[in-house]
């Protein structure tokens, strides 16, 4: 067949099964319809149905029955409706472009060529034999994203299924019209790749499943590593990967897994609405989004002030010329630390012999029950019971002393005083209760266990029921029951362990520390670390490194918190965890698959665990034999010559392979002062936005620097600028001035850096946080500088960029 006959021959199929979805989804409608209104009829008869009798024990079983079938009636219309709303759904997404892909395979033994068209979901023939396109999850599928033409092969739940692939084709489909058509005989093609990668970045990550590459396929279907680890160059497709994956395992496991029992930790909040539409594009719900940092403001900041990730950033990047500033990055890396993750484990067995704190229990300015009293309680425990069980049994000793001393306190000068300023809604609850126990007492009813409770001193001389020394009574006692509640709720809540104080006690000389912690070495810098630590709690405050460590020892007193429903947990940014933070996770969720995505050339943080190689840390967490590495080293976000230009930022960056997707060098603009620069950056802008690019960065180093440059490219008169801080929930459109430490793992059309001078990135610390910043540009790169450049640029060829001016006595490279 001619190349005309071909796309003839596939725009009639397209259009066949166009006509197949339009008739489906017209049928679908009034079925959907139809349920939806069984359901609101249901719930508004819902009691109509049900006749309320519990007049014996026949009839509370009879109602009981009742409302649970009318119950059951209404819940199989709601999954009923739920399922004709999703394939209603499934079928509108298929209609613009029911398919990307097809393949021909024939199976080893068989005569049968079978044709195999690939989409965002399955389509079957009215029959419900044929299908007219596959899911993109289906293992049939694979064979598009992994094989060539030739032989070929896929897994099923029954083994493997091989042969031969013949054809192995891709299409553009828009609005029902085949745009391009093309037969590949490598892995997914440029072609198409060029097509989707030339678009401008968009306000959410979208999912383009057509374009999944061969290792991010392996990605996507692990379904065997308790542990999967993927180390990947800037713009390799990670997070993408990952939300497929997401798709994939909802799919695979779709009767045993839902989205809430997978959960996503991301960088920051904005990213979680930058990657929000993937799923829901891909017919599935979204999987809980958090932050680690919001898991543990939930746990914590009820009690304490923590700092966050970027405030620590924030210090390092700013505060190089403060005194302790050795001292805190020592501190930031020590608490991060397998040994420091030991030596915690070590203080908490010590504490089953010595050392626990506890808070006493005060009411109206004096004591109840001392911090003494606990801990001598506390240690008469037998010492084979665990911590935690132990402070259990001291939780309810402390309830039951709380009750004795509830009563005696009924007797307290205080309480009589509180009797003149009740209100009546207080004596109209105590005359309710009065009435029914004079009913008891004059009717004879449970006679003797009224005469139990009612000792002489409650009746008259004549053995009448005395309501006035009964009605005391009452009020007394309720009066002492609700000031006694704060206590009882404190005491629940666990209030009296000194958490606070035991974990401020690890920072006293090194000696004592070694002792409680059975570590032989502490950091050089060890008494400023705890000087400035203790300085810190004194005001009820956390270090960001401090929140994890504090955090575990809390639940290691108190009880681990686990979370048992949650079977899938990933990691975006995973470089930037601590492997002290990969404890805790693993620990919080034990019945969970990890999935942790990185780049360890972005690795910006104090705390960074190297994800490269399967002696990692984290790997030694799992254990190799439950790990899979994957590395991606070919970057698709940015053209070749940005890619060419930042790999060179990098000492080992030769790894890094670019797309080829071709575009402008990388720009380097030499000026010589702050105003010029706001004036060529403001211009800048404007040619950007006229050559049709949507979404634009301005990167700083700090939310300092950022704040600047937003005032001076307003003042300016620059345009629909928006500020992005650690505050920012949204990615949208438009251009932003943002750090690059809240740029991670978003793209834009275009970014400027706003100042490349070794002022701003001089330190050998600073190199990735850099690299980062110019790798989040898809289409252009420029660098600014008002003099020399920084140092980290000297790994790069001078052919790689242009160079607009060089201002006298300041050439490119110094």
């Amino acid at each position: 067949m001619t190349n005309e006959q071909v796309w003839q021959a596939e725009q009639e199929r397209l259009d066949s099964v166009a006509g197949k979805l339009r008739a489906r989804i017209a049928e679908l409608e009034p079925e959907a319809a139809g349920l939806r209104e069984q359901v609101t009829d249901i719930r508004k008869r819902f009691w109509e149905e049900v006749t309320v009798n519990t007049s014996t024990e026949e009839d509370f079983e009879e109602t009981f029955f009742t409302i649970q079938q009318q119950a059951a009636v209404l819940s199989e219309r709601e999954r009923s409706h739920r399922q004709l709303v999703q394939q209603w759904q499934n079928l509108n997404r298929l209609l613009p472009s029911p398919y990307f892909g097809r393949i021909d395979f024939r199976e080893d033994g068989s005569d049968l060529t079978e044709r195999i068209y690939i989409g965002v979901a399955s389509f079957l023939e009215e029959d419900g034999m044929d299908f007219l396109v596959y899911d993109w999850r289906t293992p049939i599928a694979s064979m598009y994203y992994d094989c060539l033409p030739g032989a070929a092969a896929y897994d099923t739940p029954g083994g493997l299924i091989a042969g031969t692939m013949e054809l192995k084709r891709q299409f553009r489909i828009e609005d029902g019209q085949i745009r391009h058509l093309f037969d590949a005989n490598v892995t997914i093609g440029d072609e198409l790749l060029q097509q989707v990668l030339g678009k401008g970045a968009d306000a959410q990550m979208k999912s383009i499943v057509a374009t999944i590459q061969k290792e991010q396929n392996e990605i996507i279907r692990n379904d065997k590593s308790r542990l999967l680890v993927v180390q990947g160059a800037a713009g390799s497709g990670k997070t993408s990967a990952a939300l497929q994956r997401a798709a994939y395992l909802l799919y695979r496991h779709r009767n045993t897994l839902r989205a809430d029992q997978i959960v996503l930790f991301s960088p920051n909040p904005m990213f979680n609405s930058y990657v929000s539409t993937v799923l829901p594009e891909l017919g599935e719900e979204n999987m809980q989004q958090t932050t680690f940092q919001e898991y543990l403001e939930y746990w914590l900041g009820s009690s304490l002030t923590l700092e966050d990730p970027f405030d620590q950033m924030e210090y390092m990047l700013a505060e190089q010329a403060g005194s302790g500033y050795e001292a805190r990055l020592e501190g930031m890396k020590y608490k991060a630390s397998e040994s420091y993750l030991r030596a915690l484990g070590q203080y908490a067995k010590r504490l089953e012999t010595t050392g626990m704190r506890f808070n006493g229990i005060r009411f109206r300015d004096r004591d109840l029950i001392t911090a003494e009293q606990m801990t001598t309680r506390f240690y008469s425990c037998d010492p084979s019971i665990r911590l935690a069980n132990r402070v259990n049994l001291l939780q309810e000793w402390l309830l039951r002393e709380l009750s004795l001393l509830e009563r005696k306190e009924r007797e307290a000068l205080w309480v009589q005083e509180e009797l003149n300023y009740l209100d009546n809604e207080q004596y109209a609850e105590v005359h309710s209760q009065l009435h029914k126990e004079r009913s008891v007492f004059d009717f004879g009813e449970r006679y003797e266990e009224v005469r139990a409770k009612l000792t002489h001193e409650r009746r008259g001389d004549e053995g009448d029921f005395d309501y006035a020394e009964r009605e005391e009574e009452l009020l007394r006692a309720g009066i002492v029951k609700e000031s006694f509640k704060p206590l009882r709720r404190s005491v629940r809540k666990l209030a009296f362990l000194d958490v606070y104080g035991v974990y401020a006690q690890l920072f006293g000389d090194a000696a004592a520390y070694r002792e409680m912690v059975g570590e032989p070495a502490v950091p050089a810098l060890w008494p400023d670390i705890c000087k400035q630590t203790r300085e810190k709690l004194a005001r009820f405050e956390l270090f960001y490194e401090d929140a994890t460590p504090y955090l575990y020892l809390k639940e290691l007193i108190e009880g681990v918190r686990t979370n048992t429903e949650v079977r899938h947990v990933f990691v975006d940014e995973g470089q930037d965890y601590s492997l002290f933070q990969y404890a805790y996770l693993k620990r919080l969720f034990p019945r969970a698959r990890m999935t942790v995505l990185g780049d360890f050339g972005q690795a910006i943080f104090a705390q960074a665990t190297d994800l490269r190689e399967s002696e990692s840390p984290l790997v030694r967490l799992y254990g190799e034999s439950e790990t899979t590495l994957i590395r991606l080293v070919r970057s698709y976000r940015s053209t070749r010559e940005i890619v060419e230009f930042t790999k060179g930022l990098l000492p080992d960056g030769e790894e890094i392979v670019p797309f080829e997707r071709s575009g402008g060098k990388p720009l380097l603009m030499t000026v010589r002062n702050e105003e010029e620069r706001i004036v060529k950056m403001t211009a800048a802008l404007a040619e950007l936005r006229e050559e049709g690019f949507a979404t634009l960065a301005v990167i700083t180093k700090t939310a300092a620097e950022s704040a600047e440059a937003y005032e001076r490219l307003t003042a300016r008169g620059c345009e629909n600028l928006r500020l992005v801080t650690k505050e920012t929930l949204f990615f949208e459109k438009g251009v932003m001035v943002i750090p690059a430490y809240l740029a991670k793992g978003v793209e834009f059309d275009a970014v400027l850096i706003n100042d490349a001078s070794p002022g701003a990135y001089g330190r050998e610390s600073e190199r990735k946080l850099f690299y980062t910043a110019c790798t989040r540009a898809m289409h252009r790169l420029q660098l600014y500088s008002t003099g020399a450049w920084t140092p980290f640029l000297s790994g790069v060829e001078d052919s790689l960029y242009e160079a607009e001016q060089q201002v006298e006595g300041y050439p490119v490279k110094g």
